[in-house]
């Protein structure tokens, strides 16, 4: 019985010496970033869910109150009061931490030392200047050190791979609460690039020359190397691209650079169903030369075959690498659409350049129209019914247009524009069965509001002049209506009609769409939308207006947008049209 006795009360014994739980550690005093400074450097926030005796919470509390106080320092507050309290709650320890930060250290000078040369550079000078714009700020280590190492960073990045920071020194008065900065940096020789060798590159010597943004013999700079990556990576002809710059092997001044090359695969095929309500249901297929020859052209060919739309394209590009990425594009497009209101056969031939120019892509280029159409036909009526108009275009005529778009995100856009502006034109009718002009513009802005909410504005606009507006096939008019113009009427429903009340197209366009989205989840989401617009002649405006709901999914190809729209503008006009669009914001 005795044994009995003694085993019972051994708990008992042992009772204050058991693990508790953990360690429920609140601070107060401070707002972040204090705060989570204090949290984050005392050793006893590691045990929230941990087992802990209580001679270990006792010494692990006496250790943060010095803790929370050395955690300050580095904010600038070097006379922090800490006081707390350690009490258990059930099978927890409660830690409370009374902080006051008392007064800050203000940083009174900064005394920087640096060669004339390098501080006359733009880029290091806005990085001493963020280093001299400490004083008078509170002092704090770590902005101190990002603005240092970002004037280290701006030495090398700008050619002075030899430079030394000699003095690095923060002098703190704490019974003055002030502190000086003492740095000084030896920048040394600035270096230039020396010779571009290329390793594993299938073209003919000196092509990949013209991607090279700098010359032998300009001033060393991380950016330009940066841009050659960028350029050799954008032109897609290698899976690989390592720009290396042989800092190890510096020979009077002079850098070389190696570019090691892995080429991509040559021949890509594409290819699978689709779904568009202004198209139908259909599949696409496709193949790309991603290098034709040694001399880097390209070959591009695409069959789609959908239930209103019917297309074989080939384009043959010819790059010019360099400043502007110029290319000479050849192409041809046999085109046979089917809408509502229209029918086309239609085989257009394309000659045109592509480059870079003031930050937007222009095209200057000619195109060569052949076809017939029908205009006013709806699906099963016969040719021969009233009001129906056929006709045959042989059109020639250059074409000019501009383009650019920013986003901070290609897959879902939260702050990004994009604009493209174009007009063609036949010369005084040359070649041509009409004399036409036409300029457009289409426009769409998008940003973010209020967390999870995107609004989203489009427009579109168009004009033209011609002699003879009947010998212009449906894809130089203008129509309204579809996934995207005026959602709730169907694809090209909306225009000038004829004697006959049927929808011919029109010389004029202007479209504008209203759209908020809210995003419930990462991926998933709801709009709600208003577009209105119209085809129109001369001056004989009326817009259509239509609205609606739709549903966002963010899916692994891209964005799926599913629309239901439905007529408001005119009470005769009824019914729900619906309208999915699947592709990238911009």
């Amino acid at each position: 019985m005795r044994r009995i006795s003694r085993l019972t009360l051994l708990p008992l014994l042992l009772a204050p010496w058991l693990a508790h739980a953990g360690v429920q550690l609140s601070v107060d005093g401070v707002d972040d970033p204090l705060k989570l400074a204090v949290t984050s450097g005392v050793d006893i926030s590691q045990y929230a869910n941990r087992d802990v005796t209580e001679a270990q919470v006792k010494r692990l509390y006496n250790q943060a109150l010095d803790q929370a106080k050395s955690a300050l320092e580095p904010y600038g507050y070097y006379e922090a009061t800490v006081q707390g309290q350690l009490e258990p709650v059930g099978t927890d320890w409660r830690v409370t931490l009374h902080v006051k930060p008392g007064p800050p250290v203000t940083v009174t000078a900064v005394n920087l030392k640096l060669d004339e040369t390098a501080a006359s550079i733009p880029a290091i000078r806005r990085a001493k200047r963020n280093v001299e714009n400490l004083k008078g700020q509170t002092l704090n280590h770590g902005e101190y050190d990002s603005t240092r190492d970002a004037l280290s960073g701006a030495l090398t990045a700008n050619g002075f791979l030899d430079a030394r920071l000699v003095t690095h020194r923060v002098e703190v008065n704490r019974a003055e609460r002030t502190a000086v900065i003492q740095l000084a940096w030896e920048a040394g020789p600035r270096y230039r690039f020396g010779e571009v060798h290329f390793e594993g590159s299938q073209f003919k010597p000196g092509f990949l020359q013209r991607y090279v943004p700098f010359k032998s013999g300009d001033y060393f700079a991380q950016d330009k190397l940066l841009q050659l990556q960028q350029a050799l990576n954008g032109a897609d002809y290698f899976s690989v691209v390592n720009v290396l710059p042989d800092v190890d092997d510096k020979n009077n001044g002079v850098v070389a650079v190696k570019v090691e090359l892995v080429p991509a695969k040559r021949t890509i095929y594409t290819g699978g169903p689709f779904i568009g309500t202004d198209t139908g249901v259909g599949i696409r297929v496709g193949s790309e030369r991603r290098w034709v020859n040694r001399s880097g052209h390209k070959w591009k060919n695409e069959l789609v075959i959908a239930q209103k739309l019917k297309t074989l394209s080939t384009l043959y590009s010819v790059p010019m690498p360099g400043p502007n990425q110029r290319s000479f594009n050849y192409g041809a497009t046999y085109r046979d659409s089917d809408t509502d209101t229209s029918h086309s056969k239609t085989l257009e031939l394309v000659a045109n350049e592509t480059r870079q120019w003031h930050g937007w892509v222009r095209t200057i280029g000619i195109h060569a129209l052949d076809g017939t159409f029908t205009v006013g036909q709806k699906n099963g009526e016969p040719d021969n019914a009233p009001g129906i108009e056929h006709g045959r275009s042989d059109l020639f005529y250059p074409e000019v247009s501009l383009s650019r778009k920013s986003g901070d995100n290609p897959i879902f856009v939260r702050s990004g524009w994009s604009l493209t502006l174009a007009a063609r034109s036949t010369v005084g009718g040359l070649l041509s069965d009409a004399a036409f002009s036409q300029v457009t513009a289409d426009a769409k802005w998008i940003t973010s509001f209020w967390g999870r909410n995107r609004l989203i504005l489009r427009g579109s606009a168009g004009m033209t002049w011609t002699n003879d507006f009947s010998d212009l096939p449906p894809q130089l008019r203008f129509f309204a209506g579809g996934d995207r113009s005026v959602r709730g009427y169907s694809y090209q429903s909306i225009g000038p009609k004829n004697s006959y009340g049927r929808v011919i197209g029109g010389k004029n366009l202007l479209v504008g769409s209203t759209e908020v989205e809210h995003y419930f989840t990462k991926n998933w989401g709801m709009a709600a939308f208003v577009d209105a617009g119209n085809a129109f002649d001369n001056t004989d405006y009326r817009p259509k207006i239509g609205a609606g709901l739709g549903v966002r999914w963010l899916s692994p190809v891209g964005m799926i947008r599913v629309d239901l729209g439905t007529p408001v503008s005119n009470p005769d006009e009824h019914g729900v049209e619906l309208h999915v669009v699947i592709g990238p914001d911009l």
